[in-house]
């Protein structure tokens, strides 16, 4: 397991403020910030996996809990067009906090909406609240992810641009502290087997599977 570069600052702050305060003030002062050290050491962790990629799937972007399938048949997505479903996940401050790619595919639509920090529950948010979004292209199908942030997830980081070309469960980004990611998927090219409460893991769990398409390969 690694941690994020995104981490370092705020570990780093902790360590100094805890060794400062319990030199300077007393040993009991650096509790606080020693505890949060750990926890920013904890929550920008990056679990290392071995990915199984496989044609037919498209897998979780992140750890998670799925908070909601939903159908876009009279509101379709602008890149995926046509009927749609789209998966939310919702990401606790507990989870896993890097997002995997779906899918093999190049990024063709990338969109950054500064918005509000509403709480991640709350059905409009993938429409109010702060986003990045990718859209993702094979020679198979398109589909399109979507990071929004939170009242607690005030940062979106991005570590890819147009026409940047992904691998199935490639690391491509991260929301710090907490929110969710929707995933929109054409319904005529891909099942979605994942249902409301259903626990999801990045780069593991197949939240839909692509139709008569052929099972790739092992990769570390």
């Amino acid at each position: 397991m690694t941690i994020v570069r995104e981490g370092y600052p705020f570990i780093a702050t902790c360590f100094v403020l805890a060794v400062l305060f319990g030199f300077g003030l007393h040993p009991y002062a650096a509790i606080v910030p020693f505890v949060l050290m750990l926890y920013f050491c904890y929550f920008f962790r990056n679990p290392h996996r071995t990915i199984t990629r496989d044609a037919t799937a498209i897998f979780s972007p992140a750890d998670g809990t799925v908070q909601e399938v939903v159908d876009l048949a009279h509101d379709p997505d602008e890149f995926v067009a046509g009927p749609c479903k789209k998966v939310v996940i919702f990401m606790s401050v507990f989870n896993v906090h890097v997002n995997r790619s779906p899918m093999d595919g190049e990024i063709k639509l990338q969109k950054y909406f500064c918005g509000r920090f509403r709480p991640a529950y709350k059905d409009e948010v993938g429409f109010v609240n702060e986003h990045h979004l990718i859209g993702l292209e094979s020679d198979r199908l398109r589909i399109t992810v979507k990071q929004i942030a939170g009242i607690l997830a005030r940062r979106i980081v991005s570590w890819v641009t147009m026409d940047d070309v992904l691998k199935q469960g490639e690391l491509y980004g991260m929301i710090r502290f907490g929110s969710c990611l929707e995933v929109t998927m054409p319904v005529s090219e891909v099942d979605v087997l994942v249902r409301p409460g259903q626990k999801v893991t990045g780069g593991k769990t197949v939240l839909g599977r692509i139709k008569e398409t052929e099972k790739g390969e092992s990769i570390e």
